[in-house]
């Protein structure tokens, strides 16, 4: 079968819904309806929404999962170099004939109604799981969580909400107050939830919630806690004392990721297996994730290039706190965002640890911020910027004045996506 198959019938939903986003749940809950209501069939569910961090725990948990011998389905959005990387069947990535059948037979059902790209998509995926053997279901939201389309399941096992911070203002509301309470939305009545460490508007929030659900609650600091000693990953809860590997995903911020799904584990019931897999088996592409081959490596053997999809202000904190952990040498940015996020805001946090920034346009993103207004952002924090046409225009010009740079390409996902294709 043709490698674009699905790709056809993925441009032809692209034509269902003149938005590219509008949170309602009428639209997947007719067309599930319409597929038999494969919701209710779902493996035990562990729905995770959040402003960051929600695809590495997601990462971590099926790690620990698979590291137990279980089988795993995962979904998770947006993809970065293929569609394929959003739906995982009990451990692998579906294929494309699996995939096409399903795409297709989602396309057949909705009959032309209006329905979203990700509202059909997110329907797709809901079928192969319900259709496939696993032990387990990974639910990631893709925005916000009370309207989102994966908000589908009545009874999950388990729901969890990491970090909330100020990010999607126009579709999520215009503080983290307003944005807590949507992603508090995928709380169920009865059903145990995990809260890691928030602002307080926004804990005041889900705990409001979470008490008017009856939903228990395993929160950070209170219940359980993770932090990095010595270089080593210490958990402990209600139960005992966790000391494990560091995670294998760069920065500080991936020890409390660690953390919130060792407490999904534990809750569960797993044991040393499960847990040692956390931090020692899990891969997330596009968290600051070092390049090893491709095109760019090939113009600059002696340069280091690294590659991080965050695209707000929290995530910027994060990256630079990371920074910090390597060897010494001048990083130098190349930088690509999308229209709706807060750029300043992004960038601030960058000042102190960059030489330079590039901005350059996200290549293909209709909603991409044009490089020139990105550079002036930059400079206007007090960056030295410049643009250029392209990423690889971008490191020839870095690379033929520091042959050995740092060069750290950020800002979006779907600029992070363009390079693993180039450079996966």
């Amino acid at each position: 079968m043709s490698s674009q198959t699905s790709d056809v019938i993925l441009e032809r939903m692209m034509a269902l819904h003149p938005k590219v986003m509008d949170l309602v749940l009428d639209r997947v809950w007719r067309l599930l309806d319409a597929l038999g209501n494969p919701q209710n069939d779902l493996p035990p569910v562990i729905h995770i929404a959040g402003t960051n961090g929600k695809g590495s725990t997601q990462a971590m948990i099926r790690a620990g999962l698979e590291g137990a011998g279980k089988r795993v389905h995962a979904y998770t959005s947006p993809h970065l170099a293929r569609f394929h990387e959003r739906i995982r069947l009990a451990g692998t990535l579906i294929e494309e004939d699996t995939l096409t059948a399903i795409l297709d037979e989602c396309y057949a059902a909705n009959n032309g109604e209006t329905i979203t790209y990700f509202e059909i998509t997110t329907c797709a995926a809901i079928l192969a799981f319900a259709r496939t053997p696993a032990d387990y279901t990974l639910l990631e939201v893709g925005l916000g969580g009370r309207l989102d389309a994966t908000n589908v399941v009545d009874k999950p096992a388990l729901t969890i909400i990491t970090p909330v911070s100020f990010d999607h203002p126009q579709f999520l509301g215009d503080t983290v107050a307003q944005i807590s309470s949507e992603k508090a939305g995928i709380l169920k009545r009865g059903v145990p939830a995990i809260i890691t460490r928030q602002p307080d508007d926004a804990m005041e929030v889900i705990e409001a919630r979470a008490e008017k659900l009856g939903a228990p609650m395993m929160v950070q600091g209170q219940h359980w806690d993770a932090w990095e000693e010595r270089g080593r990953l210490i958990y402990q809860d209600e139960t005992g004392l966790l000391d494990l590997p560091p995670p294998a995903l760069m920065g500080a911020h991936q020890f409390q990721n660690a953390g919130t799904a060792l407490t999904a584990l534990r809750h569960l019931g797993f044991g040393e297996e499960a847990c040692e897999a956390v931090p020692t088996n899990v891969t997330w592409a596009a968290r600051m994730q070092r390049l090893s081959h491709g095109p760019l490596i090939d113009a600059g053997p002696d340069a280091e290039f690294w590659l991080d999809g965050g695209h707000n202000a929290a995530c910027a904190a994060t990256l630079a706190e990371t920074l910090t952990r390597l060897p010494k040498r001048p990083t130098h940015l190349i930088c690509g965002m999308l229209n709706t996020k807060d750029i300043s805001g992004y960038l601030e946090p960058l000042v102190a640890h960059s030489a330079s920034l590039t901005a350059v346009s996200i290549p293909n993103e209709i909603n991409t911020l044009p490089a020139q207004v990105t550079a002036k952002a930059a400079r206007d924090v007090g960056m030295d910027a410049v643009e250029a046409d392209n990423v690889m225009a971008a490191a020839r010009a870095i690379l033929d004045k520091q042959p050995d740079a740092r060069i750290l390409i950020c800002g979006s996902l779907y600029l992070a996506g363009a390079i693993l294709r180039e450079n996966g």
